[in-house]
């Protein structure tokens, strides 16, 4: 098999995940002489002008982050589809070794108090300084979340992040973006999401580490999204008489059904 090269620099070395719209490779940066990640619109979106922007508003968005718990991003760029001809977009971003916290999940089932309040404070530091920039990230889920060996927790895929203060959010009217188990109320009712959107998925995460489930579960999106709208989650001492009354003040705080009943900034 020919050697792949993007950008006269990056040599393709093989895959590390693949998603609805993207796929990652690992690569090696001949420049300088680091492995990175590059990560690929879908050849089957690539004429589609909506994926197209979306995919360079995510570049746009997170090059201007700087945070040792948000992924980086390095570079952008364009290749031919050797099949199609088009254009293909890419991202370089920074390699990060180690597991999602959906792998992690999966593994240990839940966590301690003590290690779930650990995580969702970085969680929380990287979305204060991405709202800052007036970034909504709108996917805050384990599965977006990555933890190094050395126990870094790193934000990533700010694949259909919104910026604040913009006309269009690059969807239809009404459209749901989101995984359903952490999507906000209004984010389900097709409302604009914010800040306290991710808050409420964040809620949902800490939920979750603390007690090895979502507060919502059920068969399809649509019984998730009535829950998330219309009904209240079990208390997570309930579920595990190690938590102390405050860690379900503070959980369920986050997971207020109306927008101004929230945390208002991860700060807080």
């Amino acid at each position: 098999m020919d050697e792949i090269i993007l950008g006269e620099r990056y040599v393709l070395e093989g895959p590390i995940g693949r998603g609805g719209m993207s796929d990652v490779c690992r690569a090696r940066d001949t420049r300088l002489e680091r492995d990175v990640a590059i990560k690929r619109l879908s050849p089957r979106l690539a004429d589609d002008p909506a994926f197209r922007k979306r995919f360079a508003r995510e570049a746009r968005a997170v090059a201007g982050l700087s945070h040792p718990n948000i992924v980086a991003v390095y570079d952008t760029g364009e290749y031919p589809d050797e099949t199609t001809s088009a254009m293909i977009p890419y991202i370089v971003m920074e390699l990060v070794v180690g597991e999602t916290l959906r792998e992690r999940l999966n593994k240990v089932g839940k966590f301690s108090p003590t290690n779930a309040l650990e995580i969702i404070d970085a969680v929380l530091e990287a979305l204060g300084a991405a709202h800052g920039r007036g970034i909504v990230h709108r996917d805050i889920k384990p599965a977006n979340i990555m933890l190094t060996p050395d126990g870094l927790v790193k934000v990533m895929d700010f694949g259909i992040a919104r910026i604040e203060d913009t006309k269009s959010d690059l969807t239809t009217t009404g459209a749901v973006l989101g995984t359903p188990q952490y999507l906000s109320p209004e984010q389900v009712r097709g409302e604009t999401a914010d800040l306290r959107s991710d808050l409420y998925a964040a809620g949902c995460l800490l939920y979750e580490l603390a007690t090895g489930n979502p507060p919502f579960v059920g068969g399809s999106a649509v019984s998730l999204a009535y829950q998330h709208v219309e009904e209240a989650p079990a208390l997570p001492s309930s579920l595990d008489q190690r938590l102390p009354a405050g860690f379900d003040a503070i959980t369920m705080k986050a997971l207020a059904k109306l927008r101004q009943d929230r945390y208002q900034n991860a700060a807080e």
